[in-house]
């Protein structure tokens, strides 16, 4: 059903694209999870449906709540909580009350004794304080009672027929990961460095804690019972999971692909359920610093997934937990690549499992489908207990609180936000057919929170959006029992905005995609001005690159650089319009390339302006398209060549005594354009060099110049006979005018 809905939906898409609507869609589990639920669970099949309600209840002054013991007869619940480390009572109200405080760094764990007493173990000194939990009176290390110490081993402990005898405590760090009660009362201390079970009958007075298993991992990190009263215990170092009988035999059941077991639950049928994380290639994560309120400093070298809690970051892989049945091969029940398993908890409608680095809550059931039920505030979800009715109490890290699962909400989903580019109109709302039970409300806006200037939310009016038109949008759901949501897709059309003609350059003397380029020709560069210069200007890699043109005298280029934010096709044209002129005149249309080369000659010589205008239409109809437009700077066109008049050389004989007397040549001419300054003048006589000459006032600024000059008798114009005098004369653009004249007279 999904699959059809999302190939219907895709198919709608490339149906509608030449109107530009857009399709919207949420359909999958990883597209719901973009999204807020309250009350909702998030199946792995991509439904809606609803899901327990989650209420935080209590905000501790801790960083972390490490574990809960629930008293479920009085509504009571105690938390073990770190940085500071102490013991809250939480009253059914949700008042709290500080029952125990150390000078240790956390209060890693606590359990209800059946003595009714409270036992707490703290970390890294590694002891367990039994404390009055009904005190009124805070209680500390001065006045609890330790009943056990991982820095001594208990005196006189036998295992396996051995007796150890008790050691002083050695300065060290120690470590207590669980502590659980058996049928008959006693407690089970899970330790590391190393990794052991000790044992405490509580029920005997002056009783002293043994030696009940120990493993040769470096930390037992879980701890739960199975139906036959048998202790299922997980490691850190080889993610091992034992089975250990009433005798303290141990038996390894599973060795996980994983370093550690940090949860282990068991269900009614029997079945172990064990968490695995962490890279067995690689070493644990280095030791960490931690400092008490004593302001000493313990380095602690911990489990990685503890590790990873305190520095907030994420264990390689994640998580993957197994399902162990005796008889049968371990199955993987579950993995997700950027979870972290802190908590399980067997029920009857599945495995609940707490996420670390996420705060997620997952249902995992049988056949490994699985839903999302409730998104924590905190980052970290890292205990469970079981509370009043069907209440699952639920402690965090960063930062520490206390949420009760299964409380009364309101059981709501609100969608990711969608950015639509634009203003945009929405839609009709397309729901993944079989949905049922729900009830869809929309709210717009133009900025990116919706707690800014959003629109109300409103129900869906005969199926379509009735908010107004904004760039943002979001949906949210209300759930009803029994009913489900699959993909939802919203329609939406942008409103067009126009293209923006960004940069524009004339250069006259160049043209680009000439049919043929003789050899040797010059080449042009064609640059915008602007660009790397304009932080308002975004030039695209083609536009930012220098285009090469032929120098071209006859030609005129165009060059200019253009965007749409809603990444339309764009086509242009191009406009002229001479000096004193009102009317733009179109050289070009329908053009898509960037840059545009006509013949200069094609118009009069004078003063011009070339206009670019960019329109959408190839993207919209007729009535949509939007055009941009820039005009460019002032530029001259001048193709005529300069006119040479007056030119004359007259030879004068200047007197001497003694001849032959010497003559001078005095050449006068004047040369006039009619479009641009003259730029200078040259010579030749008699077919030799050509040599500058400068114009009357030495300065050639002005559309006519004249020219004055004596050819010394000491040039070839001085000697007898006829000569070729030729001047040309160049324009400001390269335009040359000759003219030639002969004096003097043929030889005899």
């Amino acid at each position: 059903m999904i699959a059809m809905f999302a190939l219907a939906l895709a198919s709608a898409a490339v149906s509608i694209q030449a109107q530009q609507t857009h399709l919207w869609t949420q359909s999958r589990f990883d597209d719901f999870e973009k999204g807020t639920p309250q009350g909702v669970a998030i199946g792995s099949d991509g439904q809606l449906r609803q899901g327990p309600g989650l209420r935080e209840t209590l905000t501790t002054p801790s960083t972390f709540v490490w574990s809960i013991a629930a008293d479920r007869a009085k509504g009571t619940a105690f938390l073990g909580t770190g940085a500071p480390a102490s013991v809250l009572r939480v009253d059914a109200s949700g008042k709290s009350f500080t029952l125990f405080e150390s000078k240790d760094v956390s209060v890693q764990a606590v359990a209800l004794g059946p003595d009714g007493a409270l036992y707490a173990a703290t970390l890294p000194s590694g002891k367990v304080y039994k404390l009055d939990a009904t005190a009124t009176v805070k209680q500390d290390e001065s006045n609890a009672t330790v009943v056990f110490d991982a820095g001594k081993i208990p005196e006189k402990s036998k295992v396996d027929g051995a007796t150890l005898e008790s050691k002083p405590a050695d300065g060290k760090s120690h470590y207590i990961w669980a502590l659980n009660f058996d049928a008959e009362g006693r407690l089970y201390i899970a330790t590391g460095a190393p990794g052991a079970v000790y044992r405490l009958d509580v029920t005997r007075a002056g009783a002293k804690a043994e030696e009940f298993f120990r493993s040769d991992e470096p930390h037992i990190r879980s701890l739960a019972w199975d139906g036959k009263g048998n202790l299922i215990a997980g490691s850190d170092g080889s993610g091992l999971v034992y089975r250990i009988d009433p005798q303290g035999k141990g038996y390894v059941l599973f060795e996980a692909p994983r370093r550690e077991i940090p949860a282990v639950a068991v269900g009614k049928d029997g079945t172990i359920y064990a968490a695995s994380a962490g890279d067995k290639s690689h070493n644990p994560l280095p030791p960490l610093p931690l400092q008490g309120m004593a302001s000493i400093t313990i380095t602690v070298m911990q489990p990685g997934s503890m590790q990873a809690t305190n520095a907030s970051t994420s264990v390689p892989e994640g998580t993957e937990i197994y399902a162990l049945r005796e008889g049968q091969a371990p199955r993987k029940l579950w993995s997700d690549k950027d979870e972290i398993v802190y908590a399980l908890s067997a029920q009857s409608d599945g495995l609940l499992a707490l996420s670390g680095n996420r705060g997620h809550v997952f249902r995992i059931h049988t056949d490994g489908s699985y839903d999302d039920i409730a998104h924590l505030a905190a980052e970290q979800g890292l205990c469970l207990a079981e509370g009043q009715g069907q209440e699952t109490l639920i402690g965090t890290g960063n930062t520490g609180k206390m949420a009760v699962l299964g409380a009364a909400q309101a059981h709501e989903y609100a969608s990711d936000v969608l950015d639509a580019g634009a203003m945009a109109r929405f839609g009709r709302v397309e729901i993944e057919p079989g949905s049922q039970g729900y009830a869809i409300w929309t709210r717009t806006g133009n900025v990116e929170q919706p707690v800014r200037g959003w629109s109300a939310w409103e129900p869906l009016k005969d199926g379509a959006v009735a908010s107004p038109a904004g760039r943002y949008l979001q949906w949210k759901a209300a759930m009803e029992p029994g009913g489900n949501l699959g993909g939802v897709g919203v329609n939406y059309l942008p409103v067009n905005s126009a293209p923006v003609v960004d940069d524009l350059v004339v250069a006259p003397g160049a043209r680009v995609n000439a049919t043929s380029q003789p050899a040797g020709q010059q080449t042009v560069t064609i640059n915008f001005p602007s660009a790397g210069q304009s932080a308002s200007i975004s030039y695209d890699g083609t536009t930012a690159t220098p285009l090469q043109a032929q120098k071209d005298r006859s030609a005129i280029t165009v060059r200019w650089a253009a965007h749409d934010d809603d990444g339309d096709d764009l086509e242009y044209s191009i406009y002229l319009r001479g000096d004193g002129e009102h009317v733009w005149r179109l050289l070009k249309k329908n053009l898509t390339d960037k840059a545009y080369s006509f013949d200069a000659a094609l118009i009069p010589d004078g003063g011009y302006q070339v206009k670019v205008l960019a329109s959408d239409a190839p993207s919209h109809g007729p009535a949509d398209a939007l055009t941009g437009e820039k005009v460019s700077e002032r530029f001259e066109v001048d193709t005529t060549a300069p006119v040479v008049t007056g030119l004359t050389a007259k030879q004068e004989v200047s007197a001497c005594l003694k001849g032959p007397c010497p003559i001078t040549v005095h050449v006068s001419f004047a040369a006039e354009d009619a479009a641009s300054p003259i730029a200078h003048a040259e010579y030749s006589l008699d077919a030799g060099r050509w040599q500058f000459v400068a114009p009357v006032g030495t300065l050639s600024d002005a559309k006519r110049e004249s020219y004055v000059l004596d050819l010394p008798a000491s040039s070839p114009a001085g000697q007898p006979g006829e000569h070729l005098l030729t001047v040309r004369v160049y324009d400001r653009y390269d335009n040359v005018g000759v003219a030639k004249t002969v004096f003097g007279s043929a030889a005899k």
